[in-house]
């Protein structure tokens, strides 16, 4: 009994260890923590279980016989975050350089099982050199079978992904697939083909940190919703994330005691939107005067700005958050602001999350670029998701909805329950210049007559009262008392049942 004992411990040192101290200190001196700190960091304080530490690879070629670290390259298992129970994998960069086998798919694939079981997250700590090229097609297929699980597991677990260190080829597919991915500066990589490729096969020269770096994919491509600065920071964000998000589709979002009223008013909203209509005003100053105690968690921030997409709380409760941002582009949806949207609403609507919704859209962007690009089908997009979109939905109109993007946000007409406007909006097919001069197109040499007639244009068309005529606008609400309205509106729906015809699947504007 001793000696098994011995052995035990000896086996549990030598997983602990991993690929041995001195790639450890290679790793701290990238600034990364080793796998299992990383866990420690994103779990409650001892409550990480282990799964499958003594897991070892099976291929015997390469040379690969003689060497079999226990855990081969991955620490899975779960815990608790805020009392929780959240899922883990964490690759072992240490460890063949954190290369995916056929053992450590299995292993990664054993967790997702578990997860949708029980109805957890998921959370894959990515540190990674992608397919281990000795074991050839088993580690892809290996990779398959990760792929198979995150499309299973879409919709019905949330799933994050962090990426701390390099992940290219097969590696980056698992976590494009997955709700959220936070990335790690100037130590996290994420890219199909790696620069060596790509000089040789298109003769371009690039970094890897302009090739598929944090900042790259989290202001460019949009593939990563957020950057941080290190590991402990992205842990933390993590940690945050998952207080906003249940654990399951089978269950509803978190809440937490409320201590900001939800009767609270705020008169300096009175004068948010400038008398100007061709002013901006950021619109995050709303959303934090709007939300408990001003805790907005935005993603994708600095990718198509003209769109705000985020959690918050609304009396103690979760509520997703879409809001149209004038200060960049005016607010125009163009084809990354609709797709980024997009997912953002199909997430909360999978999750039952309520959303809110915050318009002022002069439109869709023109142009060549977003014409030539498939701005009528990526603009669809987020059309569908709204339409398809059953959870509550309260909708407000700060200043301009014109055109079809009047439509696309949310209306009364996608099935929006309550939908409200300030005394500012301004709901119509156009801008009073532009639609002017298309009805009076026989004016258009008389400046004074196509003055007259746009003034005639805004007083019919520049307020919301039109829409309100028709009950497209439940109702006309002073900015001060938007809180109050959005928080009684949200406690009137909380029982809502909408269910879409049956079918196996929509076919979104993909």
């Amino acid at each position: 009994m001793a000696d098994i004992i011995r052995q035990l411990a000896d086996k549990r040192e030598a997983a602990r260890m991993g690929g041995g101290a001195a790639r450890i200190a290679a790793q701290y001196a990238k600034g990364k923590l080793t796998a299992r700190e990383r866990i420690e960091l994103l779990l409650d304080p001892g409550s990480f279980e282990e799964w499958d530490m003594f897991v070892e690879h099976r291929c015997a070629d390469f040379g690969m016989e003689g060497q079999r670290p226990p855990g081969d390259g991955v620490v899975i298992g779960y815990g608790t975050v805020n009392g929780r129970v959240v899922f883990v994998f964490s690759q072992d960069f240490t460890v063949f350089g954190g290369s995916l086998s056929e053992s450590h798919a299995q292993k990664i694939c054993k967790i997702m099982d578990h997860a949708m079981k029980v109805g957890a997250p998921v959370v894959g700590l990515n540190d990674s050199g992608g397919a281990r090229i000795q074991e050839g097609v088993a580690s892809l297929g290996g990779y398959a079978d990760v792929f198979q699980r995150n499309v299973l597991a879409s919709g019905v677990i949330p799933q994050i992904s962090l990426i701390m260190g390099p992940c290219a080829g097969g590696a980056v597919y698992s976590p494009a697939m997955t709700d959220f991915i936070f990335m790690v500066q100037d130590s996290s990589y994420m890219f199909v083909t790696g620069p060596d490729v790509v000089k040789t096969v298109t003769h371009e020269e690039v970094t890897a940190e302009e090739l598929g770096g944090a900042l790259t994919h989290s202001t460019r491509s949009g593939v990563a919703d957020l950057a941080f600065e290190n590991d402990v920071e992205a842990l933390m964000m993590v940690r945050r994330l998952i207080g906003f998000i249940p654990s399951s589709n089978r269950e509803k979002p978190p809440t937490v005691p409320p201590f900001d009223p939800a009767d609270r008013v705020d008169y300096s909203l009175d004068t948010l939107v400038p008398d100007s209509p061709n002013t901006p005003y950021d619109i995050k100053e709303l959303i934090q005067k709007t939300v408990d105690d001003s805790d907005f968690f935005e993603l994708q921030s600095a990718y198509a700005a003209n769109i705000v997409i985020g959690f918050a709380r609304m009396d103690g409760a979760t509520v997703g958050i879409v809001a149209n941002q004038p200060m960049v582009l005016a607010g125009c949806l163009d084809i990354k602001s609709a797709v980024k949207a997009a997912r953002f609403v199909r997430f909360c609507d999978a999750f039952s999350i309520p959303i809110v919704t915050f318009v002022d859209v002069p439109g869709f962007m023109p142009g060549t670029a977003q014409e030539y690009g498939g701005i009528i089908k990526h603009g669809a997009k987020l059309l569908y998701a709204y339409a398809e979109c059953t959870v509550p939905k309260i909708t407000l109109i700060t200043r301009k909805a014109y055109g079809g993007a009047y439509d696309v946000m949310a209306s009364k007409h996608l099935r929006g329950d309550v939908n409200f406007a300030w005394p500012s909006a301004e709901i119509a097919v156009m801008g009073p210049k532009g639609a002017v001069e298309i009805i009076f197109r026989q004016d258009a040499g008389d400046p004074l007559k196509l003055a007259e007639r746009t003034e005639e244009y805004r007083e019919k068309f520049a307020n919301p009262f039109i829409a309100g005529s028709r009950g497209f606008i439940d109702d006309v609400i002073m900015p001060h008392e938007t809180r109050r309205r959005i928080c009684r509106s949200l406690a009137m729906l909380k029982n809502k049942k909408l269910e879409n015809p049956w079918r196996k699947h929509g076919n979104i504007p993909l």
